[in-house]
């Protein structure tokens, strides 16, 4: 197979190499896909440059894919074959992720695509998706809630954005910083959108929201917005917080403790069994029916994977960055 590795964390261009390995063969309860598209996220740029430990001397990377089964390990139903999949925790705490022409993968991590649904789409579900359906459904519903999305232009943004419009908040708020990414958020259902670098976010919220504030916030960086908690989340409300851009977060305990405000913690890598089954069966009955919008930003082929990277680092694009095989 052609895959894409790399033998030692640093920059994209000094790293990572194309080039030609085994086919892998799938195990007992394995399913082998043979993947037409690759999600390059921002955690497989932050991997490939050291975030975490590498746990084995060559590593492919990525986490989200999409193909075709086929060839199935002991145990897995013939039926399988042939079936178009989607892919989640490919690298995940293992050494061969989806940038390869094939991967080999317990068969609970290959999920039915629907037949209408694109390889290129399917390659945004396993992170960005699962993450805004998580993010929303954590510790009670959103059913009449008011809803803040920070970086609704973005990847889990887009799809928060529409899932809290499916999951009937009665209001939905989203930051971004231009412009062009006010378009993009309002198009996917957001009821107004807030520009974090010339407005100011408390008193925007405070005056949108009739001074109740916000019911969820859906926060990819809790670095940035913790401090802003107590001001703009109503009383009782939750932040669903799934990213950081700095390893230490701190809160002034007296202004929260009063808000009654709780911040949830997750990574979508490590959910549990029985949430990520329920997510993945609702998630799949609003693709058959067509109900989310999916953002492709770009799409380079596997030769391009150093360019793909870079993209997604500097974030070049609006929408999800997907390499295709």
């Amino acid at each position: 197979m052609r895959a894409a590795w790399y033998e030692r964390t640093g920059p994209a261009r000094e790293v990572l190499v194309v080039g030609e390995m085994p086919d892998p063969e799938p195990g007992p309860g394995e399913v082998r896909v043979k993947l037409a598209t690759s999600g390059a996220n921002p955690s497989d740029w932050k991997a490939r440059t050291g975030s975490r430990p590498m746990i084995a001397p060559r590593i492919i990377p990525h986490s989200d894919g999409a193909g075709v089964i086929d060839e199935v390990g002991d145990g897995v139903p013939a039926a399988r074959l042939g079936e178009r999949v989607w892919v989640w925790n490919g690298q995940w705490k293992r050494q061969f992720g989806t940038c390869a022409t094939m991967i080999a993968v317990p068969e609970a991590q290959a999920v039915k695509l629907p037949d209408d649904v694109s390889f290129e789409a399917g390659a945004c579900f396993g992170i960005p998706l699962l993450t805004a359906y998580r993010a929303l459904t954590t510790d009670g519903s959103v059913v009449g809630k008011r809803v803040l999305v920070t970086g609704g232009a973005g990847s889990v943004g887009h799809y928060a954005i529409q899932l809290a419009r499916l999951l009937v908040a009665v209001q939905i708020l989203t930051t971004i910083s231009s412009d062009e990414k006010a378009q993009h958020a309002k198009a996917a259902g957001a009821d107004a959108t807030i520009n974090y670098r010339s407005e100011n976010v408390v008193e925007r919220i405070k005056d949108l929201t009739g001074g109740h504030g916000v019911d969820r916030m859906v926060d990819l960086d809790i670095s940035s917005y913790g401090t802003l908690i107590p001001e703009i989340m109503a009383k009782d409300g939750l932040v669903a917080a799934y990213g950081s851009n700095n390893r230490q977060v701190g809160f002034e305990f007296s202004p929260m403790i009063v808000s009654g405000v709780g911040v949830r913690f997750f990574i979508v890598y490590e959910l549990a069994d029985d949430l990520r089954r329920a997510a993945e069966a609702h998630v799949t009955r609003l693709l058959e029916a067509g109900c989310l919008q999916h953002a492709i930003g770009a799409t380079y082929p596997l030769d391009q994977i150093v360019e793909a990277h870079e993209a997604v680092e500097e974030g070049r694009h609006m929408g999800n960055v997907v390499v295709t095989m």
